[in-house]
């Protein structure tokens, strides 16, 4: 018997709000703002609390070593640490900004993971994204493979993949754009998302789609997925041009539901009525119409970057704060929502922080059924209990800075503290050193 773990990106001490993501429009909307690291990841920690107290299994992932001064190497700077710091910072400050990006902290695109029990192999496969769209993300895929293949390194119940080729045919963005329908009488049912695909047809006018069909159709694959398992879907163009950047963005899946709003995949209707035909109408569609949540409402407020999570018994609904404040949405959740997905519990989190980068709740966690075998399986002290969270919170408090501006990144000590922080944090959760030299 598996069950869901929800692993959540511990946000970084470097957490700093630059803009680097295009099409992302709260991230572009907070450019230059000056962050706190310390209450982004107390509100993260807070989260994880939340759901640990109402019994889920709650996991968390540490953040990359910032900044990469391996990729900063890469790119011709010599010397000490010291000396490759001042260089870029005095050459290129927004080049020390995407090196220095916390932006690992969204785990949603860390990988995409097919449990063992879809695939023949028996063994939970995740496939470490390369995220290609932007450069301050895609430096980011060797520390996740690493990081991977060593908290899942049991063979017996694990398989961490390479990542895929690094060109653009086979960007891909990680769980952020698959969907998993579990399904009573038979094998579940993976949704891929895609923005554009070799064969062309409609593309966003505005903002750059970040996964290939290609990428998807690789990772099913890779997953060993049976073909009639395996759905692959093209996202709504006017969606992503809205600021949908990924399709938790605009639709999620829980068990046997699918939620999703009017706008969300090119040919909807087709789309629907296929996935009710693959799954025998074993499915639970709940479609948002645009007259009752616009388009904007969905991406202002990320409803659909929202967790489902438990069972039919106990079904909780777990959305950022921003649904609360939209008095639309509030209203559409309290009402439409908690009888259409029969919810026995609605909260609301404050993940502001993070949120004004771009990343709500969906966005921090990643998803990964296991049995109790694998769980025991795994390396690391990454399963949340209470000494556990209490530790981290009070290195968060005690390390991690109250503020930052981009000009701190450029300051020697103030680097050398947050690398530090980094470490510590890698000693608590029993993680090597080692897995951050490559950041060195």
């Amino acid at each position: 018997m598996s069950c869901e773990v929800n692993f959540d990106g511990l946000v970084g001490p470097t957490h700093h709000y630059a803009g680097l993501a295009f099409g992302n429009l709260a991230s572009i909307g907070h450019q230059g703002a000056v962050s706190n690291p310390r209450q982004a990841a107390l509100q993260g920690l807070e989260k994880m609390r939340w759901l640990m107290d109402r019994g889920f299994i709650q996991g968390v992932l540490p953040p990359q070593l910032r900044p990469n001064f391996s990729v900063l190497r890469q790119l011709g700077f010599q010397g000490s640490l010291q000396a490759i710091l001042t260089q870029v910072w005095q050459q290129s400050p927004h080049l020390l900004s995407m090196c220095s990006s916390a932006s690992a902290m969204w785990v949603a695109n860390a990988a995409t993971v097919i449990p063992a029990c879809d695939n023949e192999s028996q063994r939970t496969v995740l496939v470490p994204a390369n995220l290609l769209s932007h450069f301050h993300r895609s430096i980011e895929a060797a520390a996740t493979t690493s990081l991977l293949r060593y908290v899942f390194a049991d063979r017996n119940y694990f398989q961490v993949t390479a990542p895929l080729p690094a060109v653009a045919a086979y960007a891909d963005e990680g769980a952020a754009n698959h969907m998993r329908i579990a399904l009573p009488r038979q094998a579940a049912l993976h949704v891929f998302v895609y923005g554009n695909d070799a064969n062309g047809g409609r593309t966003p006018s505005r903002y750059p789609s970040r996964q290939t069909r290609e990428a998807s159709a690789a990772i099913a694959r890779l997953g060993g997925l049976a073909e009639q398992q395996v759905m692959l879907v093209k996202q709504n163009p006017e969606a992503i041009d809205a600021g949908v950047f990924h399709n938790d963005v605009i639709a999620l899946s829980h068990d046997g539901l699918l939620l999703c709003h009017q706008q969300a995949f090119l040919n909807q209707l087709q789309v629907l009525d296929e996935v009710r035909s693959r799954s025998g109408d074993q499915v639970t569609i709940v479609q948002v119409p645009e007259a009752d949540v616009s388009l904007q409402q969905a991406v202002s407020s990320y409803l659909f970057n929202s967790q489902i999570l438990g069972g039919a018994a106990h079904r909780v609904l777990l959305l950022p704060v921003e649904c609360e404040q939209d008095a639309a949405v509030k209203r559409y959740v309290e009402t439409e929502l908690r009888q259409q997905l029969a919810l026995q519990e609605i909260a609301y989190v404050d993940l502001q922080q993070s949120m004004r980068n771009g990343g709500g709740p969906a966005c921090l966690r990643l998803r990964v059924n296991l049995d109790k075998a694998a769980l025991r399986a795994l390396k690391g002290r990454l399963i949340l209990d209470d000494e556990l969270h209490e530790q981290l919170v009070a290195l968060v408090q005690k390390e991690y800075p109250e503020r930052l501006t981009l000009e701190q990144l450029a300051d020697w000590q103030f680097t050398r503290q947050v690398m530090e922080t980094t470490r510590n944090l890698y000693r608590l959760l029993d993680l090597p050193l080692a897995l951050l030299d490559a950041s060195l």
